[in-house]
């Protein structure tokens, strides 16, 4: 068997149409919104195989593209070689990132899905076999109605997800209506990040909470900052998810700087990958619980098959409610029971994508808009000044419930 080509399917996934045009493709709102690149690797035997590229899908197209060069002729059964191919081929444009790290990731999970429909088997059965048949999954809440909506789907743990300061009354409340028995999590993802002794302040301040864990609290290049919390604070803390490959995720294992590493499925470099950074952290007492609060369905069954072969396995991330067509470009669409996704059965990864479905939303743009000013993603009336991180004002009023 050999490869053919490589054909990418590139969309918009959650943007608001314009209310004075109903044309394709014009939009008047793109906060929230994001791309979703599926590939499909071509065989001379018809076979083929699905993956997904996550951390900047519009520039990864591009790059899978190029790849593509490197793959033409080769036997797709081979995948570490062909893996070590393309990442030796792109050394010359310096570290990889998460823009060669999603590329390298979508074909990677294609071919693991070709030589799984070639020999007849799911892919977590080619990786060592499984631990579990279900995959425990969390959702997210902000409000307590959200929390409530994710408890009537059955849902047994939930993260309140904020976009720079973290608000302790809406963490609160939704610990209060989901009672003692619901994992609860806090994530602190984004600008502006707090500074160290804030994300410390913070940290105790959610102590109470009893949380699974304490997501990003500050910027995550900075690792000694990070060690500071850790000393700081009793809640696990989490991070991650903006790297790639062993090399990325090596110092926050290795310094043991976090209680759960969250690779994520699109763009950690593939699946291999994904179970490596698994073994490392397992041999220093490290969960994973991979991120996915921007892929699209396929990355997400990908997921599924790394999270069933491996023994530090936490819980999977779920976007119930990111965008109602998300079931749409694929055939069959994943459910969640009683807060887990059942494992995969059939050869391959187990799905595939409709094209058709694909091409009623074409890719506009993939650059995310500013935050509102709501007085917690930036200290009011700065979020012009669009900062990184910033210290906190009036810590006494943000912090008392």
């Amino acid at each position: 068997m050999k490869i053919t080509g490589i054909e990418t399917y590139l969309m918009q996934v959650g943007a608001r149409p314009s209310a004075a045009s109903e044309t394709k493709g014009i939009y008047a709102d793109f906060r929230g919104s994001r791309n979703w690149l599926f590939v499909k690797v071509l065989t001379d035997e018809g076979l083929y195989g699905i993956g997904e590229c996550s951390g900047w899908p519009r520039v990864i197209e591009t790059a899978v593209k190029d790849y593509a060069n490197l793959l033409i002729g080769e036997d797709p059964a081979n995948i570490d070689r062909l893996w070590s191919k393309l990442f030796i081929g792109s050394m010359g444009h310096g570290v990889l990132g998460t823009v060669g790290g999603g590329a390298l990731t979508g074909i990677e999970m294609a071919l693991w899905d070709i030589k799984g429909k070639a020999l007849g088997q799911p892919v977590w059965n080619l990786l060592g076999g499984k631990f579990r048949d279900r995959i425990p999954v969390y959702g997210h809440a902000k409000t307590p109605a959200q929390a409530k909506a994710l408890l009537e789907k059955g849902y047994k743990a939930m993260k309140v997800s904020f976009t720079g300061a973290v608000d302790i009354s809406k963490v609160a409340a939704v610990r209060e209506t989901v009672g003692p028995e619901i994992d609860v999590m806090v994530d602190a993802h984004g600008p502006s990040w707090a500074t160290p002794q804030d994300a410390i302040q913070v940290g105790r301040a959610l102590e109470e909470f009893d949380l699974l864990f304490y997501e990003d609290p500050i910027a995550p290049e900075n690792l000694d900052a990070l060690q500071r919390v850790r000393d700081n604070v009793t809640i696990p803390l989490a991070a991650g998810e903006r790297l790639s490959t062993i090399w990325g995720l090596r110092p926050l294992i290795e310094r043991e700087l976090v209680d759960v590493v969250q690779p994520d499925t699109g763009r950690a470099g593939g699946i291999t990958q994904m179970r490596k950074i698994a073994a490392m952290a397992e041999a220093h007492y490290i969960t994973m619980a991979p991120h996915s609060g921007s892929l699209g369905p396929v990355a997400e069954y990908a997921a599924l098959h790394v999270m069933a072969t491996i023994p530090n396995a936490l819980m999977l991330e779920r976007m119930e409610n990111d965008w109602p067509g998300r079931d749409t470009v694929i055939i069959p669409a994943p459910q969640v029971t009683d807060g887990t996704l059942h494992l995969p059965t059939a050869p391959g990864l187990g799905v595939d994508i409709v094209p058709e479905e694909i091409a009623k939303h074409p890719s506009i743009r993939n650059i995310s808009m500013l935050p509102d000013d709501d007085g917690w993603a930036y200290e009011r009336g700065t979020p012009d000044e669009a900062v990184y991180f910033q210290t906190r004002l009036q810590r006494r009023l943000k912090l008392k419930r």
